[in-house]
């Protein structure tokens, strides 16, 4: 990655289409740790396809048909159908792949933070894996927090003291980055 000038905390475009961004180590740091984090929750899924495996048979492998009872999986595998059995028939088709794109996102998002700093240089198809996985951060932390959007503006009026006030910066903090980011892409 080149080390160009950006603007802290904010990114910015770059030439080709993705965007460039300035952090310094205790926002890499807590950026990494948050997003191994959702990792570990998101889990391991099936792992890598081997010699062994059949590409075929993994093609038409069956995912689970119940949602998580975690509500922040939950969350970021929602039914896709009001009915229950179209939405558990769609679940077992789909959840497997949106699992390994969630991660794919988060794996991308640690490979860039492990790439050194302060400036993070992100290519078109890094960007639009940052702008999946600060997504995926953010409903994480909003389902944590039980953030609505009719209680959407009390977390901005958090004492000091709550003992939800990191995590409410932290949830405040990547939707600025995600904004930065979308603005950067889209200008």
């Amino acid at each position: 990655m080149s080390r160009r000038r950006a603007r802290a905390g904010y990114f910015e475009p770059v030439p080709g289409g993705g965007a460039a961004i300035a952090l310094d180590e205790v926002e890499i740091s807590i950026l990494r740790s948050l997003t191994v984090q959702l990792l570990e929750l998101i889990g391991p899924g099936e792992g890598p396809a081997g010699e062994a495996e059949d590409p075929l048979a993994q093609l038409f492998s069956e995912g689970p048909s119940k949602p998580p009872d975690d509500p922040a999986l939950a969350r970021l595998f929602p039914d896709a159908y009001e009915d229950a059995d179209e939405a558990s028939e769609f679940r077992r088709f789909t959840e497997n792949d949106l699992r390994a794109r969630k991660r794919e996102d988060a794996l991308v998002m640690v490979r860039v933070l492990d790439s050194g700093g302060p400036v993070l240089e992100l290519t078109a198809d890094q960007a639009r894996h940052w702008l999946g996985g600060l997504n995926d951060l953010r409903l994480t932390i909003g389902t944590r927090l039980e953030v609505t959007e009719d209680e959407h503006d009390e977390i901005y009026r958090l004492p000091d003291d709550d003992p939800r006030k990191p995590l409410v910066m932290a949830y405040l903090w990547l939707g600025g980055l995600q904004e930065s980011l979308v603005e950067a892409l889209g200008g």
